[in-house]
């Protein structure tokens, strides 16, 4: 794949980036594979560098003292992370563990610095990301402080969806390269609690489960489900 005009431009922190900067990058990045469960980094450790996913996807885990983990996102090819240690200099806020097999391209903080302080739109457009991922984990504390499960499950269905699409059109199905233990993480719950609930979804016919996808059937009812009832 050429880095420089196939898959640098699809990342949105390198969009407004010309041919030349782009090039830049290309020859700064180096390549990374991880194994299926195999950690990238944990919490704690030191954060130098940026991630770019080429191919597979990753699972961001904040583990708790218990033993148990809640996952905070699963992120894909096309998807960037990594970039808020290297800005606040501090260790890794979170596990990245390989869901899949994974190719990914590593960027260096000084390389990663050297192209914001030359590029504004980049460094606008970094701060965004930073902002939408501190919102994301809000909204998840929030879900699992407050919200019940099958509202909590709905919500996660919904953004899984969202992440598929890729700004497209509605996409047919989700695939889950995650068991339904990893989808109970990501909502706080049991894999036996997150069964039913998938069980019930299917029985109304708002969602389709078949060889390892999920597929949204009605989108209105389960729009409806991620809205917490008022009491």
């Amino acid at each position: 794949m050429d880095l420089t005009n196939d898959l640098l431009p699809t990342i949105p922190l390198f969009r407004s980036l010309d041919t030349d900067s782009l090039a830049r990058i290309a020859d700064a990045v180096k390549p990374v594979s991880l194994k299926q469960g195999e950690a990238l980094f944990r919490k704690g450790d030191d954060g130098n560098e940026m991630y770019i996913i080429e191919e597979g996807a990753v699972k961001i885990v904040l583990p708790s003292s218990v033993g148990e983990e809640i996952i905070l996102t699963v992120l894909r090819e096309q998807s960037f992370f990594g970039t808020m240690s290297m800005f606040d200099g501090q260790s890794r806020s979170a596990d990245a563990v390989a869901l899949t097999p994974c190719r990914l391209l590593v960027l260096q903080r000084d390389d990663f610095i050297h192209i914001l302080q030359q590029d504004e739109q980049a460094l606008r457009t970094i701060l965004c990301d930073l902002s939408s991922m501190i919102r994301k984990t809000d909204d998840l504390l929030e879900g699992l402080c407050f919200f019940n499960i099958s509202t909590r499950l709905a919500k996660r269905l919904l953004d899984l969806a969202e992440q598929a699409a890729g700004g497209t059109d509605k996409p047919v199905a989700i695939d889950l390269t995650f068991t339904q233990k990893e989808l109970g993480e990501m909502v706080g719950a049991t894999r036996e609690s997150v069964n039913r609930e998938l069980k019930k979804l299917r029985e109304e016919g708002i969602i389709d489960m078949n060889r390892g996808t999920i597929t949204i059937s009605d989108w209105e009812a389960l729009e409806e489900l991620a809205v917490p009832m008022d009491f």
